[in-house]
């Protein structure tokens, strides 16, 4: 499993978008339609229209990182939304990577321990 652990946030871009572009174009897709900071300490995300592939960008200290995923059979339960692009946990993340929905009902919830009993 791929762990980028000095993400701060990962960012989904509903809908789907056009895989052809690299680098320079998911980075500008980022700034100038999202207007989010492509250089920030994000995750970014992208899926095809077919939901079998998808495009991960992050900024790593003196240049991108793009990773690319294709599924050889089966979907990625991709979101849809109003707005352009949801921020996500990496939990969540790995739920989607694993063909999940976001949406788990069954899941354990998260939680927050302070001490050992």
């Amino acid at each position: 499993m791929l762990t980028l652990s000095h993400a701060q946030q990962v960012y989904l871009a509903t809908g789907f978008t056009d895989l052809r572009k690299s680098i320079d174009g998911l980075a500008a897709l980022v700034q100038e339609g999202f207007g989010l900071n492509p250089f920030s300490p994000s995750l970014f995300v992208f899926c095809n229209r077919g939901r079998n592939k998808l495009k991960l960008l992050y900024w790593d200290v003196n240049g991108f990182w793009l990773f690319h995923r294709r599924l050889e059979r089966g979907t990625f339960q991709w979101p849809t939304s109003s707005e352009q692009v949801v921020s996500i946990s990496s939990r969540e993340l790995r739920w989607l990577l694993d063909g999940l929905s976001l949406h788990q009902r069954q899941a354990h919830a998260v939680v927050a321990v302070e001490t050992v009993v």
